[in-house]
C-alpha cells in the first residue's frame, strides 16, 4: 500500500515530577531537603531516512507519543529523561500544522518559503513547519515539557523544610498533515495511455504496472537512469494527468505535488493521437495545468517526448507539433519497440547537465 498523505496526532512526553526528601542519614542530624527534580519529557522526531519510500507506517498508527520524565527522588537524584520518539520518513515529506486547536502548541520553526504555500485538502496553514528533503534530516515535531523542581530548591532561611515541589510541565501536542512530495530529477508528464510507464521501463530498471485503461499509475514511481562516465539520474512516473487537475480533477493534486520538486520536466504526448485527441492541444493544456497549480514550474527546464511513433499518422502529427513551435525540442520516440531511448537519455542528460532556459513558444 502506498501512502504519500497522511494525518498525525503527536504527543511529547510530560516532565516528572519533582520530589519531596529530606536527608536522613545516621550521625546527620537535621540533614535538610534533598528533594531531587523530575526528568524531562521526551521530544517527539521526525527524522528523514532514504530507505522508506511512502507514509504507510504513520498511516497505520496516526497516534505518536514520547515517554514521560521520570520522577525526581531523594538524596538530590533527578528523575530519568523521557526518551525520545524517533519516526522516519521517507525524503520530501512536507509537514503542516493542521488545525488550529488551543490546547496545541506548536514549534514554528520555517526554515523553508516557497511556492508550497498552497492550500491543500484540509490544510489550513498556508506555510509549512518544515521540509525533510536531505537524508539524515531531524525536526523535533514536539518538545517534551520540563520536569518539576524539588523541595531543594525552595530551602531559606525562613523556610527550613520546605514541602513544596512543582508538577512537571505538559509537553507540546497537536495535529499534524504529513505530505510526500517525490524527489526526483525529471518528471514525466502526460495525458493518461501516453505511455509514460512503458518509457520508464525501457530507460531505467523500474518496473512500473502497463496496461491498457487510464490511471494504470495510481502513485509514483521513481527510475534511476545510468549515464556514461558514472552519471546517473533519478526519474519519476507520476499518475496521468488531465483538464482541470490543478482543481483537484482526476488524481489532481495526487499528481501535481510530486513535479514540484523536478528539476526537468519530460512532457510526453500521444503523438499518434490513438486516444482521439490532438497531441499540439494536449501539449498546451498540459502547460496550462501546471501554470494554474504552481506558476513557478513554467520556468522549470522542459522537453517534449513525442511517443508511439510506430502507430499510423504519428510523422503527420510529429511535422505538424514542429511547425507549430519550432523552438521546442522535441524527441520521437517508441517506448513500446524501443526506439529513441538513446536520443532521449542523450537529451535528458544534457537538460540534468546544463539545463537551458525554457522555451515559452507562446504555449
Amino acid at each position: 500500500m502506498f501512502v504519500d498523505r497522511v494525518k498525525v496526532f503527536a504527543q511529547a512526553g510530560r516532565g516528572g515530577r519533582g520530589c519531596v526528601s529530606f536527608r536522613r542519614e545516621k550521625f546527620v542530624p537535621k540533614g535538610g531537603p534533598d528533594g531531587g527534580d523530575g526528568g524531562r519529557g521526551g521530544n517527539v522526531v521526525l527524522r528523514a531516512d532514504r530507505h522508506i519510500d511512502n507514509l504507510a507506517n504513520l498511516f497505520y498508527e496516526p497516534l505518536i507519543k514520547a515517554r514521560d520524565g521520570g520522577h525526581g527522588m531523594g538524596k538530590k537524584m533527578s528523575g530519568r529523561a523521557g526518551a525520545d520518539k524517533i519516526v522516519k520518513i521517507p525524503l520530501g515529506t512536507v509537514i503542516w500544522p493542521a488545525e488550529e486547536d488551543k490546547h496545541a502548541t506548536l514549534n514554528t520553526e520555517r526554515p523553508i518559503s516557497n511556492s508550497e504555500q498552497l492550500e491543500v485538502g484540509n490544510r489550513q496553514s498556508a506555510i509549512p513547519l518544515v521540509d525533510l528533503a536531505r537524508d539524515g534530516k531531524e525536526f523535533v515535531l514536539c518538545r517534551g515539557g520540563a520536569g518539576g523542581k524539588g523541595n531543594v530548591h525552595f530551602k531559606s532561611s525562613r523556610n527550613r523544610v520546605p514541602r513544596q515541589y512543582t508538577e512537571g510541565e505538559e509537553g507540546e501536542q497537536g495535529h499534524f498533515l504529513l505530505e510526500l512530495r517525490t524527489i526526483a530529477d525529471a518528471g514525466l508528464v502526460g495525458y493518461p495511455n501516453a505511455g509514460k510507464s512503458t518509457l520508464l521501463r525501457k530507460i531505467s530498471a523500474a518496473r512500473p504496472k502497463v496496461a491498457a485503461y487510464p490511471f494504470t499509475t495510481l502513485h509514483p514511481i521513481v527510475g534511476v537512469i545510468e549515464f556514461p562516465g558514472y552519471q546517473r539520474a533519478t526519474v519519476a512516473d507520476i499518475p496521468g494527468l488531465i483538464e482541470g487537475a490543478h482543481r483537484g480533477v482526476g488524481l489532481g493534486h495526487e499528481f501535481l505535488r510530486h513535479i514540484t520538486r523536478c528539476r526537468v520536466l519530460i512532457f510526453v504526448l500521444d503523438v499518434a493521437g490513438s486516444e482521439g485527441r490532438n497531441p499540439i492541444e494536449d501539449l498546451q493544456n498540459l502547460r496550462q495545468e501546471i501554470d494554474l497549480y504552481d506558476p513557478s514550474l513554467s520556468s522549470r527546464a522542459w522537453f517534449v517526448v513525442a511517443n508511439k511513433m510506430d502507430l499510423l499518422g504519428a510523422k503527420e502529427s510529429l511535422k505538424a507539433l514542429q511547425e507549430r513551435f519550432p523552438k521546442l525540442q522535441v524527441v520521437p520516440t517508441s517506448a513500446a519497440k524501443g526506439e529513441g531511448i538513446d536520443a532521449l537519455k542523450q537529451a535528458l542528460a544534457t537538460r540534468i547537465a546544463g539545463p537551458e532556459e525554457s522555451v515559452s513558444a507562446a504555449i
